[in-house]
């Protein structure tokens, strides 16, 4: 189906900004892309973008046939979808996004049995702290920890997730052990996620009068977990992180749990998917696959 393909195509140009984006996205060459966007521009008989040396971005005509393009590609995955309920072998393709943290050591290690498992399936994997807007990105279906956004999406939750305050024993021995929750707030260095509009300015744990929400501060923050770990081991401050994510940390003693009676509110291990009538089997599939192994991967 040459034109569909060159449809979407067209759609990921427009969506992501850049010839190359979009190929790159459908696994395409920019000389490819290109080429596609040249042949449905010389089919319709219109110019669909509007190219400089520096960008490019769709003509009046272009933002038009892209708003309706989307119906008919909406229309024809959505058809797709129908005639996928009676086969059982999914195929195609399934686009994922997962934090870096639980995307390296949850989602990732189990891609290639399912792929085994199901080999007419072929993932796309994204991971990114960021956070993504799905149907913009054309993205499937993102896995998370923590507090699920108010959206349209729909949202499946697959596990609670037990969270942990640690620190280097070299950090706690310069700058003492917290043994209240306020004593995060006098003068400890608290290592923050942190991006554009991230929603983690605060900390809630847990008392005995409830949730309690902290609005900690420190001298370092990043827009990776990963590098938050990397400090914590190196002495620079407290992390408040997922345990499973810093388990073997904790089990070597490179890291040690702060304030256990006070620990932070669980995060919910969860999926999001676009709202849809019929739910992709090999969505589903995966979600299913993934759910099923929560157990052994989270501890």
């Amino acid at each position: 189906m040459p034109y569909i393909e060159s449809l979407r195509v067209f759609t990921r140009v427009v969506e992501l900004g850049s010839i190359t984006a979009g190929g790159r996205d459908l696994r395409l060459t920019p000389a490819v892309a290109s080429k596609r966007i040249k042949e449905l521009e010389k089919k319709l008989g219109v110019r669909l973008f509007n190219r400089t040396t520096r960008s490019i971005s769709p003509t009046e005509v272009g933002q038009r046939f892209y708003e309706e393009a989307r119906k008919v590609l909406e229309a024809v995955d959505m058809a797709e979808t129908v005639v996928a309920q009676y086969s059982d072998t999914p195929r195609g393709v399934i686009r994922v996004t997962a934090p870096l943290g639980i995307g390296r050591r949850v989602i990732a290690p189990l891609i290639p049995e399912f792929v085994d498992e199901n080999p007419e399936v072929q993932i796309r994997m994204r991971m990114s702290d960021r956070k993504v807007d799905l149907l913009a990105e054309g993205l499937d279906v993102a896995f998370f920890v923590g507090t699920p956004p108010d959206s349209s999406l729909k949202m499946r939750k697959i596990a609670d997730v037990e969270r942990v305050l640690c620190a280097a024993p070299s950090y706690l021995e310069a700058a003492g052990t917290p043994q209240r929750p306020e004593d995060l707030l006098a003068g400890h260095n608290c290592l923050l996620l942190r991006f554009p509009r991230s929603p983690e300015y605060f900390w809630m744990l847990q008392t005995a009068q409830g949730p309690r929400k902290l609005e900690v501060s420190g001298r370092y923050d990043a827009d990776d977990s990963d590098v938050l770990t990397d400090w914590a081991l190196a002495g620079r401050g407290i992390v408040n992180k997922p345990r499973f994510d810093v388990a073997e940390h904790l089990a070597s003693g490179r890291l040690v749990e702060v304030l256990p009676e006070h620990r932070p509110v669980p995060s919910i291990f969860g999926c999001l998917y676009p709202h849809k009538k019929l739910l992709d089997p090999k969505v589903r599939r995966l979600v299913d696959f993934v759910v099923a192994r929560r157990g052994k991967l989270l501890g």
